[in-house]
């Protein structure tokens, strides 16, 4: 069994594997994770464990006793090519969605879009070489932008939009919601037009939101970056 721990930056996602199935997962608070991994010790016969982590919080999960252990960085050994001009300040995250998408869709032009606190474009060739992507504001962000650099818009939360907002609000929400998805269709038929064949991957926070409203067939999984995750440290032990 595989422990798989991914540390973002507000709440952290703590996933059992077996081999390439997922059996078990939840969502901690960082104060938590220590007191869950034992959890899952004490339930599962955990052997393997890696960890990925978006902050600098710190864990004592090292110090556990697993046949092998694997912290996520720019030097871990990946299934993919990188070629990234700084491999050593892309994300622990991206490199995750990348491995997923060259583990699930071999030798496929793959675009994996990641919606949470930011939204993440990563793009992995049909030759296994990951070329790089984009990163833009989240939801969440766009709102709070509005609200803190602005002397009177007020800050809102998601909600219903419709494309002609007809007051203060209405209007906030269509620039928001609308934006973001026109922002996610556009870059989808950019890609399109330069890559044949493309898989599109979206997962993150706001998969199911999204999924409904996107006019391009995707592949919705909410839980490709635990898998990608899994996948590295899979890679990692047959090494």
């Amino acid at each position: 069994m595989n422990l798989v721990i991914d540390i973002g930056n507000t709440r952290a996602k703590l996933a059992v594997f077996k081999q390439d199935k997922l059996v078990f997962s939840l969502i901690s608070d960082h104060d938590d994770i220590n007191k869950n991994i034992d959890k899952l010790q004490e339930e599962y016969s955990l052997k393997n464990c890696i960890l990925s982590s978006v902050t600098n919080i710190l864990t004592d999960v090292e110090l556990k006793k697993f046949d092998k252990f694997v912290q996520l960085d720019h030097k871990t050994s990946i299934p993919f090519q990188n070629k990234y001009d700084t491999p050593m300040t892309l994300g622990v995250d991206r490199i995750a969605l990348a491995s997923a998408a060259a583990r699930q869709y071999p030798k496929q032009n793959v675009l994996v879009i990641d919606s949470g606190t930011c939204i993440t474009y990563d793009f992995i060739n049909s030759k296994n070489e990951y070329l790089g992507g984009a990163i833009s504001p989240g939801i969440n962000l766009r709102y709070k932008s509005l609200h803190q650099f602005t002397a009177n818009l007020p800050l809102l939360e998601q909600a219903s939009y419709k494309m002609i907002g007809t007051n203060t609000k209405s209007s906030i929400h269509s620039g928001v919601l609308n934006g973001f998805i026109q922002e996610i269709n556009g870059i989808i038929k950019q890609y399109n037009s330069e890559f044949s064949n493309l898989t599109v991957v979206l997962t993150g926070g706001d998969t199911n939101f999204l999924a409904k409203k996107l006019k391009s067939s995707i592949f919705a999984n909410p839980n490709f970056l635990l898998e990608g995750l899994n996948s590295i440290l899979i890679y990692n032990l047959n090494e």
